[in-house]
């Protein structure tokens, strides 16, 4: 019965890892990032790719650092920002249909998601068409998850929930549960998390824009 079991979890972990197929690389000043692209999202992972192949995240900032949430990049116009310059606003000419994908995908730390205008101005809450964030996020006491909880549920109308597994990732792991089910989740860092912190720690102006520029040197598609 055990044997069982154990090879049924080890063709399981092998279907999910076939099933995720595009990785891209992040080379960024601070050391590599390298993410995995989630293929139940197909919108955002084939618009990835795209801006990858056509070399567009090379050479822009992390333009938005905030220490215990996130690190935010893919304005076109931070490629050749003047120190001071205020970031964030830069945009393709379009948007992308959510992919909210709760609980399977959610604001885990580690997390690959896409950054959006506010509910006044994009109530149907999509996507930029370039701006991505990783996640850091904290760890948090099950009171206070259970608070968030209520506020995910009324903010997308019973529509997305923190599930008991996600209770515990947030209390052990960490991350940012106050953005599940409102913005979309479309990957996950599989190595250089580690970087991902060291950049977190740079010093930071009153725009969140850190002082030395934290830039994507290369994003490329990895080959499997």
């Amino acid at each position: 019965m055990k044997k069982t079991i154990i090879l049924m979890l080890m063709l399981t972990f092998t279907a999910l890892s076939k099933a995720q197929t595009n990785e891209v690389l992040l080379e960024t000043t601070e050391g590599n990032i390298r993410v995995m692209l989630y293929d139940d999202t197909p919108i955002h992972r084939d618009n990835f790719l795209k801006l990858v192949n056509e070399q567009f995240y090379d050479s822009l900032l992390f333009h938005r650092v905030i220490k215990s949430f996130m690190i935010q990049g893919g304005d076109p116009t931070s490629k050749n920002a003047e120190p001071g310059t205020v970031l964030g606003t830069g945009e393709l000419d379009y948007t992308l249909p959510a992919e909210f994908r709760t609980p399977t995908h959610y604001h885990r730390r580690g997390a690959l998601a896409m950054a959006r205008e506010g509910d006044k101005v994009n109530p149907e809450r999509r996507s930029s068409g370039c701006q991505f964030y990783i996640v850091w996020g904290k760890t948090y006491a099950t009171k206070d998850l259970e608070v968030i909880q209520k506020r995910v549920r009324e903010a997308t109308d019973g529509k997305a929930d923190i599930t008991p597994e996600m209770f515990w990732t947030y209390r052990k792991v960490g991350g940012s549960p106050h953005l599940d089910g409102q913005y979309t989740v479309f990957g996950e860092v599989t190595e250089g998390l580690d970087v991902v912190e060291r950049i977190l720690k740079s010093f930071t102006d009153t725009y969140d824009r850190p002082v030395d520029d934290v830039r994507i040197l290369h994003a490329t598609v990895v080959k499997k």
